[in-house]
């Protein structure tokens, strides 16, 4: 057994295709993680002269239009392939860098953050989709291990690298973002059109059933689908506000991680891009044995020890002024996320059936994607109310929720194999 599945798992990281689509995640990433944390907040303010409200707000929009077409792309994925979904999503965030670049009014910018969220919607669908489909269950959380490294790697590569491309003109650094694009383009023209995709998920492309389908009002298709996915979900129905709390504990962070190291801990950028460092650098290094225990021994442990771990010290980070503590607490946050990550996201792969992959993905991604949002807006309230320990606090409160929403997961799973 474990040499089938160390054997399954080489055959994942040498698939063509799941190497496009790592490449891919890893560029899009860096591309978006340079424009949204180094260049536009920056830009907009200084060399655009907009206001906060007007910078929040174009980045909202970039979050809403990421999030609002998840669930469709994925349900797309399924019927058309991967190509055409991909490519429609990379054509659309290089329209994007390309009018950042070009463009300097309030209303253009507007729009290129928008084309940036819907540009990149399509990617985690593929992405997980497809990567989870050649890997199957015997080595999802692999899988999962190196998506996320990918992903992680690009977001933080991105801001940092780029920075230092930006000395007196913006020039260089949006030369550098065009060329990744179009090397993104490149490699998404050779993802599986619809035929392959198929063929590469077992799936017949016609049948008479779909013929008869066809023939349906759409309104009794779009019932029929709904129905034909929930009951072919293999999950607990507490996974769904469990996928939202995860990502809102997550959200509550985003927002005032700088703030915090800025104005309480008074770090330099210097010291606070260290410290990312730090706590990136052991979620990521704990990513790929984490993500090969969890095909050997199963998701449970390492939840539970990922959920305790990260609210606590999520919880204590909140009141630590004391720097070497904090560095020392935030490698125990990236512990418990390396824990997390892959686990999470196996669990969630096993509870996802075969025939609409695409289209459930798009589902629980956007059920995440909500949970960040959220997250997101009630993190600025809780500092202005309550302190700046207070998201902290709650997102370590709301971990442990979720580690006792799991117990009854688990719970529910050992009942059904029962």
């Amino acid at each position: 057994m474990e040499i089938a599945k160390g054997w399954a798992g080489k055959k994942v990281l040498s698939s063509p295709f799941v190497v496009q689509l790592l490449v891919i995640m890893y560029l899009v990433e860096f591309v978006k993680g340079a424009l949204l944390v180094s260049i536009l907040p920056v830009y907009m303010r200084q060399e655009l002269d907009l206001t906060a409200y007007a910078v929040g707000w174009a980045l909202a929009l970039q979050y809403i239009g990421d999030n609002a077409f998840r669930s469709p792309l994925g349900w797309i994925i399924d019927r058309i392939g991967y190509r055409y979904v991909m490519l429609f999503g990379v054509l659309f965030t290089s329209a994007s860098v390309l009018i950042i670049s070009f463009t300097s009014g309030l209303g253009w910018i507007v729009v290129a953050c928008l084309l940036l969220g819907i540009g990149t919607s399509p990617l985690w669908p593929c992405v997980i989709n497809g990567a989870t489909t050649v890997a199957g269950n015997e080595s999802s959380g692999t899988i999962m291990s190196v998506v996320y490294m990918a992903w992680l790697t690009g977001v933080g590569c991105g801001p940092i690298v780029i920075n230092f491309f930006i000395v007196h003109t913006y020039t260089p650094a949006f030369r550098i973002l065009i060329g990744m694009m179009i090397v993104v383009v490149l490699v998404a023209l050779f993802l599986p059109g619809r035929h392959q995709s198929m063929a590469l998920e077992n799936r017949e492309i016609h049948s008479h059933a779909d013929e008869v389908h066809r023939q349906l009002p759409w309104t009794e298709r779009v019932r029929r689908y709904f129905a034909r996915v929930g009951a072919s979900l293999h999950a607990s129905k507490l996974l769904y506000p469990a996928m939202f709390t995860q990502n809102f504990a997550l959200g509550l962070l985003t927002p005032v991680l700088t703030q915090y190291a800025r104005t309480v801990l008074h770090l330099t950028p210097q010291q606070y891009s260290m410290y990312l460092v730090a706590g990136g650098a052991v979620t990521v290094l704990g990513l790929i044995p984490v993500g090969k225990w969890v095909d050997r021994f199963g998701t449970k442990w390492f939840l539970h020890v990922g959920f305790l771990t990260a609210a606590v010290s999520l919880a204590v980070l909140g009141y630590t002024r004391s720097l070497p503590l904090v560095l020392l607490i935030v490698a125990f946050v990236g512990i418990g996320y390396a824990c997390i990550i892959p686990a999470w996201n196996a669990l969630i792969a096993q509870a996802i059936p075969k025939a609409e992959r695409g289209a459930v993905w798009g589902f629980f991604l956007t059920i995440e994607g909500l949970g960040m949002v959220f997250g997101s807006i009630s993190s600025g309230k809780l500092w202005d109310k309550l302190g700046p320990h207070s998201p902290f606090l709650v997102s370590g409160a709301v971990l442990l929720l979720l580690f006792v929403l799991h117990l009854f997961i688990t719970r529910h799973r050992t009942d059904v194999v029962r």
